[in-house]
């Protein structure tokens, strides 16, 4: 009991963030009447994904919900594990700012990826913001493979394997968006290796994204227009 107290206290970050989606899975599977499998309309009506309301009802909240919504058991409980793995090693190595900021704008923006590349699909999930801590920890060790050379190869090795699997299993299913990993993974990379260069960057870093952000969401509505009309 007080070792897993103690562990919650070190991760409280990724505790506070696991235990987000799990109640927020918990209030979609209590109304979907389904412990195993969410309704389409109920993940939409709690704030999932969806380009028409998102873009052309400017709906952008939805990027942030989103993040916390699963479309199943399955689903809920791989994120939840990855970020589990993940959560804790950002936590031993970035701030609580950096590590927020890397979280919440690889999820943001691989949503935003999501959106230009699935129009009229229905989005959920936290991939994209894991796939962002994931990259994160590749950039640290990018930035400091001199002086932790040989942690950086093992690490570096491991993150491969990782990375390989899932895309492979994202790529074999449909319902499962690889374009929004792959959009976490670049913005977390980004914002890993250059926090851990120096924390005190986050501003330079956090006013970048916000711009790229505000720059999608510009284009978006034009691109719908084109596409959709």
């Amino acid at each position: 009991m007080l070792s897993m107290k103690g562990d919650i206290q070190r991760y409280r970050l990724t505790y506070i963030l696991l235990a987000s989606s799990s109640v927020v899975y918990l209030f979609s599977a209590l109304l979907s009447q389904s412990l195993s499998d969410m309704d389409m309309q109920v993940l939409v009506d709690m704030g999932a994904l969806f380009g028409p309301l998102t873009v052309l009802k400017g709906e952008w909240w939805r990027l942030l919900t989103a993040m916390f919504l699963h479309g199943g058991m399955t689903h809920l409980l791989m994120n939840m594990f990855s970020l589990y793995l993940v959560g804790r090693g950002a936590e031993m190595y970035f701030d609580t700012k950096s590590y927020l900021s890397i979280y919440f704008f690889s999820g943001i923006i691989g949503g935003l990826v999501s959106l230009y590349i699935h129009p009229v699909s229905v989005g959920v999930g936290a991939s994209g913001a894991i796939f962002g801590v994931f990259g994160a920890l590749a950039g640290f060790f990018l930035a400091h493979r001199e002086k932790i050379a040989s942690h950086t190869k093992a690490f570096m090795k491991d993150f491969s394997i990782i990375i390989a699997i899932n895309l492979v299993i994202g790529f074999s299913i449909p319902s499962i968006d690889v374009s929004a990993h792959i959009g976490g993974l670049i913005v977390g990379f980004i914002g890993g290796f250059v926090l851990s260069k120096d924390p005190k960057w986050i501003w330079g870093y956090s006013s970048a994204m916000v711009l790229l952000i505000l720059a999608i969401i510009s284009y978006l509505p034009d691109h719908y227009a084109k596409i959709l009309f």
